[in-house]
């Protein structure tokens, strides 16, 4: 073969280049440098997890020659399974969310693939969800492999074996911190893991969008009701197996307009052609250099590129639709609503006792409170949990409320859209407004029709 040539387009997975940021991220001490997954040939860091997910699959005999490769995809996985599968005589199912572009549903086409389309919002073990829908084809397709990327731990495997070692020689071992998105959690667990094993001080970060389930899970150990966004590639409903959160130091919420915003800045600044869960990625890691003021490397991993979203993200009319532009109309953000409350947000500790909080809520006119130790949000109490013990009668009113607390709130930002909020105040019984870990307001129903009423008049 001829020197400078690889033999098939597989050869040419990895490899990608460290960029510095100049210009989105000049207003914060630290550097910011990012890893361009997204020059992958397939588009995207999937690449190297889907490799390693086939050659294991191959090597044990579960994929045969003629099979049928099925995934539950955002799009970008699929893309790389599909190149696979191109060069390697397979066929390719490929089901997918419908919030999905539809760039990456023609994309997976153009391969050759067929595409099953389902609705995003339903839960994860509804029969409609992607989920449910691949593990029914896989089990009524012959010769078929259903790849499980959110089970299958040759996902981080494939970065622990890749992405790990190359970020490593790249940058010389002179990073601080990585900040990757967490989807399956693979990149972040099996990158993370090759670099702690080579310097234990080198700080992870995961980036999550808001209605994700990570964060307020890392943060309070809590499971919190999970609400649709717009971003794709990022964030949760269910908790995979192919992620380990315990190797987090530390975890970043961005919204949709963050996103989007820093995806638009990053080609048009940077000259970085990427997609949306980069730009998440990117406006976490700014959010987190805010935070701890330091002059140190951070190294962020950019996932895709902006062709899968040319009819979303740099499609004006539809950044207008959804209120992602400045112009945009709407009931507006939390942060209006919170300059309309006149009193402060009232607390409990999880040591306060019963009959205290239930003065507290008495004398404050409230119903419900989060509950904070330590500073940090680690539940919601709400007078229906304090009627259920009264009326149970287990307890004395001098016993402490941390029996009670439970999860029954959503959290959110002072940026988040009202329109959000509404949507989880369908669900919850209250949305604590968060700024880094501080809580700063609570949001209840009659908060968001009072402030609705006084819009309208």
């Amino acid at each position: 073969m001829m020197h400078g040539a690889v033999s098939n387009i597989l050869g040419a997975v990895g490899n990608t280049p460290l960029v510095k940021l100049n210009h989105v991220a000049k207003d914060v001490v630290a550097d910011i440098y990012v890893k361009c997954e997204h020059m992958n040939p397939g588009g995207s860091m999937k690449d190297r997890m889907a490799i390693n997910m086939i050659d294991q699959a191959e090597s044990r005999g579960e994929l045969k020659p003629g099979g049928t490769i099925i995934e539950a995809t955002s799009g970008n996985t699929g893309a790389s399974l599909a190149m696979i599968a191109a060069v390697r005589g397979y066929s390719c199912i490929f089901i997918m969310p419908d919030k999905m572009s539809i760039e990456k549903i023609a994309g997976l086409r153009a391969f050759g693939a067929k595409v099953v389309v389902c609705p995003t919002a339903v839960e994860p073990d509804d029969p409609r969800s992607y989920y449910s829908v691949a593990e029914k084809l896989a089990t009524d397709t012959p010769n078929s492999f259903y790849t499980r990327q959110y089970h299958n731990m040759d996902n981080p495997e494939g970065h622990y074996q890749s992405t790990g070692p190359e970020l490593w020689e790249e940058t010389n071992g002179e990073m601080d911190v990585f900040i990757a998105g967490l989807g399956t959690g693979g990149t972040i667990s099996g990158t993370g893991k090759f670099l702690k094993e080579k310097n234990a001080d080198i700080q992870l970060v995961g980036v999550d969008p808001v209605g994700s389930l990570y964060y307020d899970f890392v943060k309070t150990g809590r499971v919190t009701k999970p609400f649709t966004y717009k971003v794709e590639g990022i964030g949760e409903d269910f908790f995979p197996s192919t992620v380990d959160l315990d190797i987090l130091d530390d975890i970043v919420r961005v919204d949709d307009k963050e996103c989007f915003l820093m995806t638009r800045e990053l080609v048009q600044k940077e000259g970085l052609y990427v997609g949306g869960s980069s730009g998440a990625a990117v406006a976490g890691a700014i959010k987190y250099a805010q935070q701890t003021k330091k002059k140190e490397n951070i190294v962020v991993l950019i996932c895709d590129s902006a062709s899968k979203y040319i009819s979303k993200i740099f499609n004006d009319d539809w950044m207008r639709d959804n209120g992602y532009l400045e112009e945009e109309s709407g009931l507006g953000v939390v942060a209006d609503l919170l300059k309309t409350k006149s009193s402060g947000v009232i607390t409990a500790k999880p040591t306060d006792r019963v009959r205290d909080v239930i003065g507290k809520m008495k004398d404050h006119g409230i119903s419900q409170l989060p509950v904070v130790k330590d500073g940090k949000l680690v539940g919601a109490l709400a007078e229906v949990d304090l009627l259920r013990f009264l009326v149970g009668g287990e307890y004395s009113l001098n016993s402490t409320v941390e029996p009670l607390v439970e999860s029954q709130y959503a959290t959110c930002t002072p940026q988040t859209k009202l329109e959000l909020v509404q949507t989880m105040l369908g669900d919850v019984k209250m949305s604590i407004v968060l700024e880094g870990d501080d809580v700063i307001g609570v949001i209840t129903k009659i908060d968001l029709i009072d402030f609705l009423v006084k819009l309208a008049s």
